[in-house]
């Protein structure tokens, strides 16, 4: 049986990203929010897109992730979905829609499958919300779980510092992500903690665990499109790579246009009728 690399696969699934784990290739994973975006991301053979709540911050400006709706995530959801045709499209349950509710968590998880077509949701917390994950994952949808760091609960830590230093907290999160792979996450996301414990918690799981702000010592590495092409300034954290500076591009196409507009020197004969 040949073995393929992620970039000769037509779609993503959760099979192949297993796969990938298994035969120690890297998982690739951006965020995105709106189709023109995410056709760009999809054509680039990014691995996974994560629809994330993040949208509330990004697209939205709220100062935190918990005031996106349901609503709101599926409009950003379908948009995606309709310019992909490779990437694997996860999406985020927001915040309010799946803790302590086992129900409310299922029908959330349906509805955000059905109105978007997304191929999987995610979910942060661990034995908090056990019953939630082990409710949608009944209904057949695929689960990806996010420990450490999880800005849905930021009224409850205080600070968006790095998790899991302590022993008592380390040893909770390794236990939280054996139980997500117990109930039958297919992946989780870590965000911001100690590298020697994000490669403790990739060891002791077979599914794959995608960092962010976790080291390199696991399957996969996450981003926000914003934050890595430079769109967004204002947050730049110890983890984030910047690859190109967006927004100084964009200034300089803006500026120039409204430069020739009060120049007239756009339209000119040759881009008029």
């Amino acid at each position: 049986m040949s073995v393929h690399s992620s970039a000769n696969i037509k779609r993503i699934t959760t099979h192949i990203l297993q796969e990938m784990k298994d035969r120690g290739e890297k998982i690739s994973m951006l965020t995105a929010y709106d189709y023109s975006m995410a056709k760009i991301v999809d054509a680039s053979g990014i691995d996974i897109i994560l629809v994330g709540d993040s949208a509330s911050n990004v697209m939205a400006g709220h100062e935190t992730t918990l005031p996106i709706t349901m609503d709101q995530m599926i409009y950003h959801a379908s948009a995606v979905v309709r310019a992909v045709s490779r990437s694997f499209v996860v999406v985020d349950i927001p915040f309010g829609s799946y803790q302590g509710n086992s129900s409310e968590a299922l029908r959330s998880a349906i509805r955000i499958m059905k109105e978007s077509g997304a191929h999987a949701v995610k979910v942060e917390g661990g034995s908090e919300i056990k019953e939630s994950v082990a409710r949608i994952l009944s209904a057949g949808v695929p689960v990806m779980g996010h420990l450490g760091l999880t800005p849905q609960s930021i009224y409850k830590f205080g600070t968006y510092t790095v998790r899991a230093k302590e022993d008592s907290e380390a040893a909770k999160l390794l236990e939280d992500a054996k139980l997500l792979e117990e109930l039958g996450c297919f992946a989780i996301v870590v965000e911001k903690i100690p590298a020697d414990l994000a490669r403790k918690v990739a060891g002791a799981v077979s599914i794959p665990i995608i960092g962010i702000g976790a080291g390199g010592g696991v399957d996969g590495q996450v981003l926000v499109v914003h934050d890595m092409l430079g769109i967004t300034q204002e947050f730049k954290p110890r983890f984030l790579r910047q690859y190109a500076d967006l927004q100084g591009v964009m200034m300089g196409a803006f500026t120039q246009y409204i430069k020739d507009v009060k120049s007239q020197d756009f339209p000119n004969e040759k881009e008029s009728y």
